[in-house]
């Protein structure tokens, strides 16, 4: 009885440690320190930009350590449809830090 009350209260820790991706994330503008830009991730996996008008988020989901992301590159005359895949390298209550190839992005939730 010890060893499954041991269990049970270990797997209830690991539930409240994960912090839920949902919600609006953002990071500063590059040379614009007053503005930000970023994603809203709501919870019922539609995904929209936060001040980026020629990034359009459609959809998310994860998969295991990885966030997906699809939407419309708007420019030029042309749309082209995307999937991006991210690797969450950190999630906490305010902080997501997200890593695609070389590139490291790191987000507030707002």
């Amino acid at each position: 009885m010890k060893k499954l009350l041991t269990a049970i209260c270990a797997i209830i820790l690991a539930a409240c440690n994960q912090s839920d991706i949902s919600g609006t994330w953002v990071q500063p503008v590059p040379n614009m320190p007053d503005m930000v830009q970023g994603f809203t991730l709501g919870e019922n996996g539609v995904a929209t930009s936060v001040n980026m008008a020629t990034l359009q988020y459609d959809t998310w989901q994860t998969d295991g350590n990885n966030l997906i992301m699809t939407g419309r590159s708007i420019g030029n005359g042309q749309t082209i449809e995307f999937s991006e895949t991210y690797k969450i390298e950190k999630l906490t209550s305010d902080t997501l830090i997200l890593r695609n190839g070389d590139m490291e992005l790191t987000y507030t939730r707002q």
